[in-house]
């Protein structure tokens, strides 16, 4: 395990396995192949991919709302996948999570209040009805929303302020990660930015760690200091944001960034790999998950799969040939 005060989750060789049965056979879908991954105190780390490369896996799995099937996930020194249920009940309050969809994941019967309040409902966080009422108030107006809307129903609110108030319910327990997943995918363009905005003022006021998930790269771009690509289960590329944006070593990288509308043409990434679908998630393959995909392809790529390396300080990447 990665020691030091800096580390705040340290997740090792995890694996997670779904059984899918498909034309009367029973195979197995590894989402998660062996991840380690060390997230740092106060930092905002970008997870991107494709969907069903294991972004949204690895979230529930970090939660608790998926078993995994192997490796340690630590969090502040701790292995939450060996945690008793009111050991790990406990460390919920200090991981919280901000969904996709702001209106699926809020009750339509329960008012904001209700919905803001669940969790310290549940942890018994509160002392009295007027220390409720308060702490509700307060985490609504951290995100900028005026306390009187602790009255509303989510039918009753825009879809930017419905994910505010997703985002209130996280920050309540005072949370210190929070993981984001897809957060403004549901969101009008003129809102994303103001949620982004958001997020990363919250992070700063609160000393909160962000895990930052999403497919979008440019939205990746502009708030996360590190990034982590996934393909397949596998993490191909860990660098800084900037590093990785404007030097990406890994093809699919290449791949994600060429996908990126840019204002000038002539800025685009090109000669990467084609556009194409990936490779069908029933079987296991040897050798590198991404290499009929790619133009740098050897022999190699087929008989061996490559190990995450770091090619230079901060930067890892797992191919044959960077």
């Amino acid at each position: 395990m990665t020691t030091g005060d800096d580390i705040i989750l340290d997740i090792r060789d995890l694996q997670k396995v779904f059984k899918v049965r498909r034309g009367g056979k029973l195979h197995e879908v590894h989402a998660i192949n062996g991840i380690s991954l060390a997230v740092r105190r106060g930092e905002t780390l970008g997870i991107v991919g494709e969907s069903g490369c294991g972004k949204s896996t690895l979230a529930r799995v970090l939660l608790g709302l998926s078993s995994a099937d192997g490796g340690t996930v630590h969090f502040n020194g701790k292995n939450l996948l060996s945690l008793g249920r009111r050991e790990l009940s406990a460390v919920r309050t200090k991981i919280r999570m901000v969904f996709q969809d702001p209106y699926a994941s809020l009750n339509a019967r329960r008012s904001v209040r209700d919905s803001v309040a669940e969790t310290g409902d549940i942890h018994g966080l509160f002392r009295t009805r007027q220390e409720r009422v308060e702490k509700v108030a307060e985490a609504l107006e951290r995100v900028g929303l005026p306390a009187d809307f602790a009255s509303s129903y989510p039918h009753e609110l825009s879809g930017g302020q419905r994910q505010r108030v997703g985002i209130a319910r996280a920050i309540l327990p005072e949370p210190e990660l929070v993981i984001a997943d897809e957060p403004v995918s549901a969101l009008d363009v003129s809102i994303q930015a103001q949620v982004l905005n958001l997020l990363a003022d919250l992070k700063t006021r609160l000393g909160l760690t962000l895990m930052f998930i999403s497919h979008d790269l440019g939205v990746v771009a502009k708030i996360s200091d590190r990034v982590a690509v996934l393909y397949m289960g596998d993490l191909v590329e860990l660098g800084p944001a900037r590093e990785l944006f404007f030097d990406p070593r890994h093809p699919y990288t290449e791949l994600l960034l060429s996908a990126i509308p840019r204002p000038d043409p002539s800025t685009r990434i090109t000669g990467a790999v084609e556009v194409s679908e990936p490779p069908s998630r029933m079987h296991r393959w040897t050798g590198c998950p991404f290499r009929d995909r790619c133009n740098r392809a050897s022999d190699l790529c087929v008989q061996q799969a490559p190990d995450l390396r770091e090619v230079e300080p901060g930067r890892f990447v797992s191919c044959h040939h960077v």
